[in-house]
């Protein structure tokens, strides 16, 4: 796992201070130097449970929305446009505790968005999250599908 840096600790607890995503309940608590890995825990508490107990929908799905987008976005600079087009969560098993979830954006990926991409061209990429257990029980996954562009 690589190490974050001065930098990538300010964004750190600014996505932790920043109210869209404190709202959510989720906590970032990792995010690598070079992006290519960050994990975030979202804990059972009373600003995240629901009517019946457990982790309510619309904080799973927040806690895990940006990070794919913005991982993206910082590893392959400014001469590309990254979007968010969709997303799909599947709800696996109620969150009665806390739950954890990484997310990772490899150097090869990175590598194989711009061998594929010319200026002004696009492609979609999607990507998988999941939501776990202090075991690593599933409790939900998200499916992103990001729009990449290389601007001209």
């Amino acid at each position: 796992m690589r190490e974050e840096s001065l930098r990538t600790r300010v964004w750190r607890h600014g996505f932790n201070l920043f109210p869209a995503y404190r709202g959510t309940g989720g906590r970032v608590t990792h995010i690598a130097a070079d992006w290519s890995t960050v994990r975030i825990r979202l804990p059972l508490s009373w600003r995240t449970r629901n009517l019946v107990g457990t982790i309510f929908g619309g904080s799973l799905y927040g806690a895990v929305d940006p990070f794919y987008m913005v991982m993206l976005m910082k590893r392959l600079g400014d001469d590309y446009t990254v979007w968010d087009k969709a997303a799909e969560i599947r709800f696996k098993k109620p969150g009665e505790e806390t739950l954890y979830a990484e997310f990772q954006v490899p150097d090869d990926e990175v590598a194989s968005i711009r061998e594929e991409l010319s200026p002004g061209e696009s492609l979609d990429r999607v990507y998988d999250v999941a939501l776990v257990d202090e075991d690593g029980t599933v409790h939900a996954t998200c499916e992103k599908t990001l729009y990449i562009r290389e601007d001209e």
